[in-house]
């Protein structure tokens, strides 16, 4: 629908918002009407497969440390504030909301209105106003979209505003820099400024219901993705990027809950969004064949490359960012539930893609060990990814989502505690990183192994089988599982050089437990005592 459609219903919603313009403005375009505003506009291009392809500009990623959070009644005794959760006056948020309405009404504006989680009680309908039609595109692919009649009468609770040409200006604004993500709980809004990069509005989402579900509505929210076998048993897979999410939740034996972001209630597992956001590079049909498949028309790819001479993605350019993406609607998933949600989980996964080649390809948790490595939320980059980075690097992200997470760390990995504990979970961590040595050494785990060990925990076959304990970080090794070498189990064994193995286990050990010291005033004597052994392996 655009304006010479409906105006006045057009003009009632920008006047709603605050916005007086005589520009002309878009309401609920379908995906192909989006992609050849953005194609006219020469905003992007279509590939062989009719995907559209754009350049977010500036900006390949989130910039969290650019996030700020407006500090009033709701917000001052519950935010954990931190880098990740900026504290600002409704001050500076009001003058910056009327700046970017201004700059707005002097834009041509494409308005979406949605709603996230599939849970019906628990379901928040949202506002979006885009400065430019692929933005609008990706709120279409991201969020869950309503019905015609759900239209009629839609009241939205939560309204985003992104201007990516809009510059704020550190000096009178309080920004950092000139991009920015700020809110307001009291006012429910979001404003985003000075990026192009789509994923800012997906987790300016995922952060408020990481503060709503759990603070006011006792549901657990998860970074993680989710699935579902053909009993009715749920798995959960949480992972920081590039550790394997989606790629193995889009599983071809079992349906497809979603891929980054769900809420546990006390029946249910239910996905917040309505598409999926997946990594590109390096993409290939026979590994990722979902993925592969979903570049068609309707999906949105960002920041690749192409073939010269040609509109063929080339999976492997990495000239713009490591950070490709796609964004596509979860229905492109053949294996997608209609309906995104599942029974309480069965089984929860830890994914790490250990660049040292430390940590086992697949390990069981005890309780205690299960909420240390989810406050830890360890993965580590691999050397060459960013500028400077030499070899591989520990990072350690809270609760596998530290910058969406306004509450202390300790609130969501209480609630997870109580909920495994609760339904007797097992917990699994997988290393989807390194084996035989690390990066530059050794080699990357083999998706097909990696596969089958999750097969295995899923069906019950490591239920009977002989485990060892690894000496530093505590973790029961199986000493088989189907389809799997069983050289490769314990991690030390595929090292020509044991002692190295055993140094670089110790250090990465020190690392854990340094980066630990400001939870540990907060969490239980069983969490304390899951900490790796520092000392020595032998």
């Amino acid at each position: 629908m655009s304006v010479t459609q409906m105006p006045e219903t057009i003009k009632k919603i920008l006047t709603s918002i605050g916005i007086n313009s005589t520009k002309p403005s878009h309401y609920q375009l379908t995906p192909s009407q989006l992609a050849a505003k953005t194609v006219a506009l020469k905003q992007g291009i279509l590939n062989d497969t009719g995907a559209l392809l754009i350049n977010t500009g500036e900006f390949t990623g989130r910039s969290p440390k650019d996030k700020f959070c407006v500090k009033d009644e709701i917000t001052k005794d519950a935010v954990h504030w931190n880098e990740f959760n900026i504290a600002i006056t409704a001050e500076v948020f009001d003058k910056m909301h009327v700046k970017l309405l201004n700059h707005l009404a002097q834009q041509e504006m494409w308005i979406r209105d949605s709603y996230v989680c599939a849970d019906p009680a628990h379901r928040l309908n949202i506002r979006v106003v885009n400065e430019n039609p692929w933005s609008n595109l990706f709120a279409y692919n991201m969020f869950l979209r309503p019905t015609e009649n759900e239209l009629e009468n839609f009241e939205p609770e939560w309204l985003i505003l992104h201007a990516p040409t809009f510059m704020a200006n550190p000096n009178e604004d309080g920004t950092r820099q000139h991009n920015f993500a700020m809110t307001s709980f009291t006012k429910k809004i979001i404003l985003i400024g000075g990026t192009g990069y789509t994923g800012e509005i997906k987790k300016g989402i995922f952060t408020i219901l990481n503060f709503i579900l759990p603070h006011q509505k006792n549901v657990l929210s998860m970074h993680c993705s989710a699935n579902v076998g053909l009993e009715g048993d749920t798995a959960i897979f949480f992972g920081l990027s590039g550790t394997g999410k989606t790629t193995l939740s889009a599983d071809p034996n079992r349906k497809l809950i979603g891929d980054d972001e769900h809420g546990w209630t006390n029946e249910s597992v239910f996905n917040f969004e309505g598409g999926c956001y997946a990594k590109l590079i390096n993409l290939n049909a026979e590994n990722e064949p979902e993925i592969f498949n979903a570049i068609k028309p309707g999906a949105l790819i960002e920041n690749v490359g192409l073939f010269e001479g040609t509109n063929k993605i080339d999976f492997a350019y990495k000239e713009i960012t490591e950070n490709t993406r796609i964004s596509y609607p979860l229905h492109f998933i053949s294996n997608a539930l209609d309906i995104s949600i599942g029974k309480t989980p069965k089984n929860i996964f830890f994914l790490t893609a250990d660049s040292y080649g430390i940590f086992p390809p697949i390990s069981k948790l005890t309780p205690g060990q299960a909420m240390y490595q989810f406050i830890s939320g360890y993965t580590a980059k691999v050397a060459g990814t960013e500028a400077g980075v030499k070899e591989p690097s520990a990072t350690f992200s809270a609760c596998f989502g530290a910058p969406f997470l306004p509450l202390h760390p300790g609130k969501y990995a209480e609630m997870l505690g109580k909920k495994m504990q609760e339904n007797n979970v097992n917990v699994f961590m997988i290393n989807t990183g390194w084996t035989g040595g690390p990066y530059g050494i050794g080699t990357r785990m083999k998706l097909s192994y990696t596969r089958a060990m999750i097969t295995a925990a899923l069906e019950g076959k490591l239920d009977n089988v002989a485990y060892e304990v690894h000496p530093v970080f505590g973790m029961q090794m199986p000493t088989e599982c189907p389809n799997v070498p069983s050289d490769i189990l314990n991690p030390r064994n595929t090292w020509a050089d044991k002692d190295a193995y055993d140094e670089k286990a110790i250090s990465l050990a020190k690392q854990f437990v340094k980066n630990f010291e400001k939870y540990a005033s907060g969490v239980s004597q069983e969490i304390l005592e899951a900490a790796p052994n520092t000392n020595s392996i032998l």
